[in-house]
This record gives structure tokens, C-alpha cells and sequence, in this order.
């Protein structure tokens, strides 16, 4: 973890802005530590070589897995340079050594004090200026802008990060994505522990995901300025967050705005009134549109005497691609259940299950 008493530098830096097949900037980007960015770094590097590049390692992470360090030493590395209390990229001899490639780990390490830079991914920017392609990684905590959304899920707090417009110049950004499976509990962790880390694991990598898809869309937008192309977007995306006394609106009207605003889409939150809940479950059930109303979202009011036709027909009707849904938490029974139903007569819509709140 990149961890310590550094500060967030402004980003001050003008960055060429166009794709090169031989200069630039590619960042692997990952949603969390042990996903697997250095392995695929230092593959890349592996079979650049082979192909005949000239590429060096410039900066890795302390310990590596076994099979991240066996590529390690199939390639040449240019020793960090010792200043101070620690170690940072030697830039000069990356400069007059002038490979195709270079890999640097670890992006958002603070440079301790006396060094060329105060911060690695400036040391990456002045390489990039320089004409050498680098391969970098760097884990969505660290972003500056994403870092507040990141500790709310995490609890953790980083103070080293890396602003959101140096990743914007990349020219390629890849996902390292593991796709998130069930986590056993740990040694003496009770179940619920092991669940709430999957949940954070999985809205980890929502994000990274949106982000990826941010960066791509800033780069279109800047081509097609660039060119004084005029694109006119129409509504693609059409979110439909059903919501019940129970559902964690909240979660669901983050994501569900994250995704509209990435996709020039429309948010559209219902309820299929049901009269006979409690006093207790209307309270919460208003409590939960007038969030909806009040993030901007369009509320419906539902009526039909059953919950999931009367949804389907609605989402038909208004052309829904998303739907988002709660359910009980992990274990409850799916198969044969109401979500059931809805999953499997939810035909050209994609379905999406969030945990109800406790």
C-alpha cells in the first residue's frame, strides 16, 4: 500500500494529448492491491522484448509475487537512485539510457525530500516528454479526485495519490480486473465480515470500471474537438431503481446516477405501491423517494396487483436497458423467488442485485 505523510500535488503539467504507437503513456489501472498489475507489466515487458523492443525496468514493488519475480529477472532493470532516506526512479540515466519502453510501478509514490521531482508520476511525466513510452499501474484509491468515494467504502486513507488529469493523458489505460468472487471468512472473521469485503470489493471495481470508461470518453471528446467534429448524443441508457421500505436507495442512486451521467442517460425510480405495510415501512419508503427526488431522479408511482408484471410492463414501455434491484442479504433464496421472476422475463435488460440495508 502506498501509504504516508505525503500531500496531493496540483497537476501543472502540460501532456501531449495525442495516441502514439511508440511514445506516450499506458496505465494499467486496478480496483484493488493483488489483482495482479505487476504481473501484467512485466509480461508486456516480457513479450515487447521478444518482439525485439528495447525495454528496461525503471521502478518495481518491493516484494513481488513468485511469478511476477521470475519475469523480473528475465529483464534489465536501471537500479533507484538513493536520495535521502529513500530511493527514487533514476531519471537521468533512464533519459540518456533512452529505451523504447519503460516500466515504473508503483505511481503515486511521494519522492522524498531533495529529489528531482516530488512525486513519481512526475518523475513518469518528465520520461514521457522525453520520448520514452511508459507502463505504469496505479490502484483507483490513489486517484486524488476518487479518493473521499474510496475511503467511504474502504475506511482507509491514503495521502499519496495522483491526479485524475495525469491519468486523462494516458494514451492506453487497461483494467486488471478480477472480477470479484465469493470471500471466504478469514481465520476467526465472522461471515458478515467476509461479505461486507466482497461488497467493498465490488463497488471498488464499479468504480474503476466507470473511471476507465471516463477516461476513454475525455479522449474521444478531445479528438473530436481537436478535429471540430460536433457529436450530438442521444439517451442510450435508460436506468429504472426499484425501490421497496428495505432497499439501500442510497448505493443504488450513486450508481445509478454514475452510470446516466457516463451514458447521457435517464434515471427513473419507482415504487409499486402496496397499502398494506406498516406505518413504520411508509415512513421509510418516503424517507427513500424524497433522496431519489431530491439526487434528481424521476419518481413513479406504480399500481398493479402484481410487483414484477407491473414493473416489467412499465420498463417495456419506457425503453429501461438497467434495472436495479434489492434483495436479501447473501444466502437468501433467488430461485423461485419474485427476483427470480424478474430475471428471467427481464429479456434485453440487464438486471442489477443489491444488498436491502440492515
Amino acid at each position: 500500500m502506498v501509504e504516508g505523510g505525503g500531500k496531493t500535488k496540483p497537476f501543472a503539467h502540460n501532456l501531449p494529448r495525442q495516441c502514439s504507437a511508440q511514445n506516450g503513456l499506458k496505465i494499467f489501472l486496478g480496483y484493488s492491491s493483488g489483482v495482479g498489475k505487476s504481473f501484467r507489466m512485466l509480461d508486456e515487458a516480457r513479450r515487447r522484448r521478444e518482439r525485439g523492443q528495447d525495454v528496461v525496468v525503471g521502478a518495481v514493488q518491493p516484494h513481488l509475487p513468485p511469478a511476477a519475480d521470475a519475469l523480473l529477472r528475465k529483464l534489465e532493470v536501471v537500479p533507484l537512485l538513493p536520495v535521502g532516506e529513500g530511493n527514487v526512479i533514476d531519471v537521468e540515466t533512464l533519459v540518456r539510457r533512452r529505451p523504447e519502453a519503460c516500466i515504473i510501478d508503483g505511481l503515486a509514490y511521494d519522492n522524498p525530500p531533495g529529489s528531482r521531482n516530488e512525486t513519481r508520476w512526475q518523475d513518469v511525466n518528465e520520461l514521457v516528454q522525453s520520448g520514452i513510452k511508459v507502463i505504469t499501474s496505479v490502484n483507483i484509491q490513489y486517484i486524488d479526485e476518487l479518493r473521499e468515494q474510496v475511503e467511504a467504502v474502504t475506511g482507509k486513507h491514503v495521502t499519496q495519490t495522483v491526479p485524475i488529469g495525469f491519468i486523462e493523458s494516458a494514451d492506453e489505460i487497461e483494467i486488471v480486473d478480477a472480477p470479484p468472487i465469493e470471500v471466504p471468512p478469514a481465520p476467526g472473521e465472522e461471515r458478515t465480515g467476509a461479505e461486507q469485503r466482497q461488497q467493498q470489493l465490488s463497488r471498488l471495481r464499479e468504480m474503476t470500471l466507470v473511471l476507465a470508461a471516463d477516461v476513454v470518453d475525455h479522449q474521444l471528446s478531445n479528438y473530436l474537438q481537436s478535429h471540430g467534429i460536433t457529436q450530438q448524443f442521444g439517451t442510450v441508457e435508460r436506468i429504472l431503481v426499484c425501490v421497496s421500505p428495505r432497499s439501500n436507495v442510497e448505493t443504488m442512486l450513486e450508481i445509478g446516477q454514475i452510470v446516466a451521467r457516463r451514458f447521457y442517460g435517464e434515471l427513473i425510480v419507482v415504487y409499486v405501491d402496496q397499502p398494506e405495510i406498516s406505518s413504520t415501512e411508509r415512513v421509510a419508503l418516503n424517507e427513500k423517494l424524497a433522496l431519489a427526488r431530491a439526487a434528481g431522479a424521476r419518481v413513479e408511482i406504480l399500481q398493479g396487483r402484481d410487483p414484477i408484471d407491473t414493473i416489467l410492463n412499465f420498463a417495456r414501455t419506457r425503453g429501461i436497458t438497467q434495472l436495479f434491484v434489492g434483495h436479501g442479504h447473501s444466502g437468501s433464496r433467488i430461485f423461485g423467488s419474485p427476483l427470480h421472476k424478474l430475471i428471467r422475463h427481464s429479456r434485453g435488460m440487464d438486471v442489477r442485485i443489491f444488498p436491502n440495508a440492515t
